[in-house]
C-alpha cells in the first residue's frame, strides 16, 4: 500500500479548491482593477506630459513674461526636483503605504500646476514649476509601485508594458499638446488641464486602491537626500549662469561649483555608512549598471535638450504656430516610439541586446551633426528626416539600458538599481537642458553684438511674434544669430553622444533571465 494514499484525497480537496478560491478572489478584485487601472494610467500620464508639454509653448511664455536667460529653467527647475525626490517616494511609500503617500503626491502636483497656470513673471513661474515636480517625481515612481500591490505577478508584465507604452505616448503627444493649448487657449491651460484629469485620478484612488500589504519599516536616507539635492542644484547653477548671469571670471560662480563638488563628496560617504542608503556604492562595482548610468545620463542630456530647443527654431526661423511646431516634432516622438517597440520584439527574439545601444549611440551623434548644420533656408522635410533619425536613435537606447540593469544585477537590488539608472537619465536632462541653455544664450549674445549696431535696442520680451515684427534687416541678423547658437548647441551635444558610443562598446550581452 501506498503510504502517501491517506493524504491523497486531502490534497486533492486542496487542489480542486485553490483554483476555485483564486478564481473567485480574482473575479472579487477584478472590478477595482479595471476602475483603478485606468487612474494610475491617467497619473503616469499627466506626470510625462509635463517633462515635454511646455516644449513648444517656451516661446510664447517668453513672448509673455520675458526672461530669455531663463528660459530652460521652466524645464529644468520640473527635471531637477522631480529627479530629486524620485528615491524617497519608493521608502516613503513602504514606510507610510502607498496610497497615502500617491494622494499626497497628487495634491502637490495639482497645487504646482494651479500656482504655475497664474504666474506672473518668469521667476515665478520656475519656482512653480519646482513645486509642481516635487508631485509630479512621486507620480511616477508610485504607479508603477501599485500596480504590484493589486495585480499578480503572473499578469503584471502586461500591465506593466501598458505603463510603458503610454510613458511613449506622453513623449510623442506633449509637444503637439502643448503647442495646441497654446494657439487656442494659452499657455496657462497647458497647467490647467492638470486639474480635472488629476482630480478624477484623485477621488477613483482614494475609493478603490486598497492595498492589501504589510508595510515595510524603512530607515529613510535623509541625509543622503540632502547631499544629491544640493550637488544637483548647484551643479546645475553653475552650468546655467556660467557666461550668462554672472562672467566665468566671478567667485560666486566658482564657489557654487566648489559647493556642489562637496556635495557630491558628503553623498558619497553618506552612501558608504547610511543603513540604506538611496544608492549602493556596491552598484558602481557592476559594469552593466555603471555603463548603462553613463550612458543613460548623455542620453538623458540629448533627449531633453533637443525637445527643448527644436520647437524654439521651428517657431523663431520657420515662423511656425505652436501647433504646427508640435506636429513637426512628430517624426522625432514617432521614431522614438516605433524603434523603442521594434528593439523590444528584437531583443525577445535573437535574446542578445548589446548592439543596440551601439548603433543607437552612433543615429544619435550622426542626427546631432546634421541637426548642427540647419540653416535659416534648410527645407522643414529635410528637418523631418534628421528628427527622424535622432528619435530611432534614441529609440534603440532608452529601454534597452534598463533592461540590461535588470537583466544583470542581483534580484535584493533590482528596485534601487532601476531607480537607479532612470535616476542618471533624469539627471542627464536636468544638466542638459541648463548647459544647452547656457551654450544657447551665450552663443545669441555674442553672435548679437557682433552682427547688430551698439545702439539698437531690441524688445524685452523676444517671442515668436516680437521677432517676426522687427526690421526686415534687423530681424535677418537676429535669425541668422539664433540658427548660429543653435549650431553650437547641437554641435556639441554631438561631442557628447560620441563619448556614450564609446562607451557602449563596453558593454556586455549576458544570457536573458528566463524568471
Amino acid at each position: 500500500m501506498n503510504p502517501t494514499s491517506s493524504t491523497q484525497p486531502a490534497e486533492l480537496a486542496t487542489e480542486l479548491t485553490q483554483p476555485h478560491a483564486q478564481a473567485a478572489a480574482h473575479t472579487a478584485s477584478h472590478p477595482p482593477v479595471r476602475l483603478l487601472f485606468p487612474a494610475l494610467l491617467l497619473v503616469m500620464l499627466l506626470a510625462a506630459l509635463d517633462q515635454t508639454i511646455v516644449s513648444t509653448a517656451l516661446p510664447t511664455i517668453v513672448g509673455e513674461l520675458g526672461g530669455l536667460n531663463n528660459l530652460s529653467w521652466v524645464v529644468t527647475a520640473y527635471l531637477l526636483t522631480s529627479t530629486i525626490v524620485v528615491p524617497l517616494y519608493g521608502k516613503l511609500g513602504d514606510l507610510f503605504g502607498r496610497k497615502i503617500v500617491l494622494q499626497t503626491a497628487i495634491i502637490v502636483f495639482l497645487a504646482g500646476s494651479a500656482l504655475c497656470g497664474v504666474a506672473q513673471n518668469m521667476t515665478q513661474l520656475i519656482v512653480l514649476r519646482a513645486l509642481q515636480g516635487l508631485g509630479g517625481g512621486g507620480l511616477l515612481v508610485v504607479t508603477m509601485a501599485a500596480i504590484a500591490d493589486v495585480i499578480p505577478p503572473a499578469e503584471r508584465g502586461r500591465y506593466q508594458g501598458v505603463f510603458g507604452g503610454v510613458f511613449g505616448l506622453a513623449t510623442v503627444v506633449g509637444p503637439l499638446l502643448g503647442g495646441f493649448l497654446v494657439e487656442h487657449l494659452t499657455w496657462r491651460w497647458i497647467f490647467y488641464i492638470n486639474l480635472p484629469l488629476g482630480i478624477v485620478s484623485l477621488v477613483v484612488i482614494g475609493a478603490v486602491f486598497k492595498p492589501h500589504v504589510r508595510q515595510v519599516k524603512h530607515t529613510i536616507d535623509y541625509m543622503g537626500a540632502a547631499f544629491l539635492a544640493g550637488a544637483l542644484t548647484c551643479i546645475i547653477l553653475f552650468t546655467s549662469q556660467g557666461g550668462t548671469i554672472l562672467p566665468w571670471s566671478s567667485p560666486q560662480l566658482w564657489l557654487t561649483l566648489a559647493m556642489g563638488l562637496i556635495a557630491i563628496w558628503g553623498f558619497i560617504h553618506e552612501e558608504r555608512s547610511a543603513v540604506e542608503p538611496i544608492m549602493p556604492l556596491e552598484l558602481f562595482k557592476q559594469r552593466t549598471f555603471l555603463l548603462s548610468s553613463l550612458i543613460g545620463f548623455i542620453i538623458g542630456v540629448s533627449l531633453f535638450g533637443s525637445v527643448t530647443f527644436i520647437p524654439l527654431y521651428l517657431q523663431v526661423v520657420k515662423g511656425s504656430t505652436p501647433s504646427e511646431a508640435g506636429m513637426q516634432m512628430l517624426p522625432m516622438m514617432g521614431g522614438l516610439f516605433v524603434m523603442s517597440m521594434v528593439t523590444g520584439r528584437l531583443i525577445s527574439k535573437i535574446g542578445k541586446y548589446r548592439m543596440f545601444p551601439i548603433a543607437g549611440t552612433l543615429l544619435v551623434s550622426i542626427a546631432m551633426l546634421l541637426l548642427a548644420r540647419l540653416q535659416i533656408s534648410t527645407p522643414i522635410h529635410v528637418m523631418y528626416l534628421y528628427m527622424g533619425l535622432l528619435g530611432c536613435g534614441l529609440g534603440m537606447v532608452m529601454q534597452v539600458l534598463i533592461l540590461a540593469v535588470q537583466n544583470t544585477v542581483e534580484f535584493k537590488h533590482m528596485g534601487v538599481a532601476t531607480s537607479g539608472a532612470t535616476l542618471f537619465r533624469s539627471i542627464g536632462g536636468s544638466i542638459g537642458v541648463a548647459s544647452f541653455g547656457a551654450v544657447f544664450s551665450n552663443g545669441l549674445a555674442a553672435r548679437l553684438e557682433k552682427l547688430i549696431p551698439p545702439d539698437t535696442e531690441l524688445p524685452h520680451a523676444l517671442g515668436p511674434t516680437a521677432i517676426h515684427q522687427l526690421p526686415q534687416a534687423l530681424r535677418d541678423d537676429y535669425l541668422q544669430a539664433f540658427a548660429g547658437a543653435l549650431h553650437t548647441v547641437y554641435l556639441s551635444a554631438a561631442c557628447v553622444v560620441v563619448l556614450a558610443f564609446a562607451l557602449a562598446w563596453l558593454l556586455k550581452d549576458h544570457p536573458l533571465r528566463k524568471h
